[in-house]
């Protein structure tokens, strides 16, 4: 049999096969007889690996990932549509695609009208079911979660499975078995809480919040934040939104400015909305600042701390 396991969900496609490799025996002998190849490969060493007799075992495992990703021509398409349905019944062909393939794809027309063959999507989860998804993966770990720190993890992460997969862990570690991860705990201890609250910050400024910009820059002071460290986060925030602005303006939307700046599609749509709240001469205008504090702070012309608090004060103002 051969599958197709397709979208930007990578993290649950892993899961999944690891899922249907765990029901064809021992493990050992599965891993010994797993074969993996990536990219572009010909089509002699695809057909030479699933043809080889399984060793000591029920079935012969190929794993290819990123094969559609990096385009075969099309007589390589035909010949692998005419020999799929042709597998060795001992085989099993697993495609890892990090996209998704679009409807009129060859092997998905194939997958139609061919029993031995399978198709799955996996997009990646937003909203309510990313939210499913973090309480479901606390769960399964015999875990507690409070509904803030879902929202928290789902707002700070994203879509990124991996990434939650990981700071889950963390989480369920430092709260215990009987413990339940709540918000501050993810704000403790997930290093994508001070990157959100960067977010925050730069959200209140794009908005003209003086009051709420004042308040989450102090709070980040006091909770002993390095001023040099919200600085760099400052200028590489507004290096950011100016590239997003430009890219903008020359008619670019989220999708298309993930692929150029190489962001997380998430990150990417946060950009945007907050590159909207300026203008591209007021981003100009505050990164050119940014770096003049940059030298004034490093050559002690000014107390770094005072100068972000004028810059706060002066963006805020719509200088």
């Amino acid at each position: 049999m051969y599958y197709l396991f397709h979208g930007k969900d990578t993290y649950s496609q892993h899961a999944f096969l690891a899922g249907l490799l765990a029901k064809e025996g021992d493990a050992d002998m599965v891993s010994l007889n797993t074969t993996h190849l990536s990219g572009k490969v010909t089509f002699s060493e695809l057909q030479g690996a699933c043809d080889a007799v399984p060793f000591l075992a029920r079935v012969r495992v190929v794993i290819v990932e990123g094969l559609f990703a990096a385009a075969p021509d099309k007589a390589f398409m035909e010949r692998l549509v005419a020999w799929l349905p042709t597998l060795p019944a001992a085989t099993r062909l697993f495609f890892l695609e990090p996209d998704a393939l679009a409807a009129r794809h060859p092997l998905l027309q194939l997958i139609e009208n061919d029993k031995t063959g399978r198709a799955k999507r996996f997009d990646q989860p937003e909203g309510d079911q990313l939210e499913r998804w973090i309480r479901t993966h606390v769960d399964e770990r015999g875990g507690h979660i409070a509904p803030a720190a879902v929202q928290v993890l789902a707002a700070n992460v994203g879509s990124d499975l991996s990434a939650l997969g990981n700071e889950i862990e963390k989480l369920l570690l430092y709260a215990g078995p009987e413990g339940t991860i709540t918000a501050e705990d993810v704000a403790r201890l997930s290093p994508y809480a001070s990157e959100a609250e960067i977010w925050d910050l730069v959200d209140a400024l794009g908005g003209r919040q003086s009051a709420q910009v004042a308040t989450l820059f102090q709070r980040k002071l006091n909770a002993g934040a390095e001023p040099f460290y919200l600085f760099s986060m400052f200028i590489r925030q507004f290096r950011l939104l100016l590239q997003t602005k430009s890219l903008m303006e020359s008619g670019e939307r989220a999708g298309g400015i993930a692929q150029q700046m190489k962001l997380r599609p998430f990150v990417a749509e946060k950009l945007t909305r907050q590159a909207a709240g300026f203008s591209l001469p007021q981003l100009e205008q505050i990164y050119r600042r940014l770096l003049q504090i940059d030298i004034d702070a490093k050559t002690g012309q000014t107390d770094l701390v005072t100068a972000l608090h004028l810059l706060i004060a002066g963006v805020t103002a719509g200088e």
